[in-house]
């Protein structure tokens, strides 16, 4: 399968459960589809997630999609399912949608900043980078490279030599690790 197949072939590869044409459809749109949700979400690993859920849901509802009718519309149903699974997220976090990430509500209302919210923002900073400091090598390099210089994982197998199944690995396991720190530094009560 080439990198010319259409995404309707590809969905049809995947209702038969052709691992290969997700990697292929999930190449050809993740980088956009990460964007997309990152400017909703504003949180890298939450956006991370949303994407890797789409594409579970991808996997599960190939089957479901007419693609005869669908044709040229696949990626407006992937955005679709990537924007409600977007604001599922926020509403989990107990905000409104234009209320996504601290970073956020501090832009929108930084002509009444008070030095608390400043503090706070700084410290959110730090916590972040030192988490970043607990990870190891691998996971700190390739958390740099997708998250702070914009390479895709693929870009990032091919650029360092690593297979693309290991970089998404050190993804996963890094934000694990990272969603794991915040999570119990939330609960002692170190940050909101």
């Amino acid at each position: 399968m080439g990198e010319s197949a259409t995404d309707e072939l590809l969905i049809q590869k995947i209702a038969n459960r052709d691992s290969a044409a997700l990697e292929q459809l999930y190449d050809r749109y993740e980088r956009q589809i990460y964007s997309f949700v990152y400017r909703i979400v504003k949180d890298a690993m939450a956006a991370e997630e949303v994407v890797q859920e789409l594409f579970i849901r991808v996997w599960n509802s190939a089957e479901r999609l007419d693609t005869g009718e669908a044709a040229g519309k696949i990626s407006s149903w992937m955005f679709t399912i990537a924007r409600n699974l977007s604001v599922d997220w926020i509403r989990k976090q107990g905000r409104k949608p234009l209320e996504a990430s601290e970073e956020g509500v501090l832009e929108r209302v930084a002509a009444f900043k008070s030095t608390e919210q400043e503090v706070e923002h700084k410290m959110l900073g730090e916590q972040m980078q030192e988490a970043l400091r607990e990870l190891n090598e691998d996971q700190k390099q390739v958390v740099d490279l997708i998250y702070f210089k914009g390479y895709t994982q693929q870009e990032v197998s091919l650029n360092q030599d690593i297979p693309l199944g290991t970089v998404k690995s050190r993804v996963r396991l890094a934000l694990k690790q990272l969603r794991k720190r915040f999570e119990t530094t939330r609960k002692e009560g170190v940050w909101p």
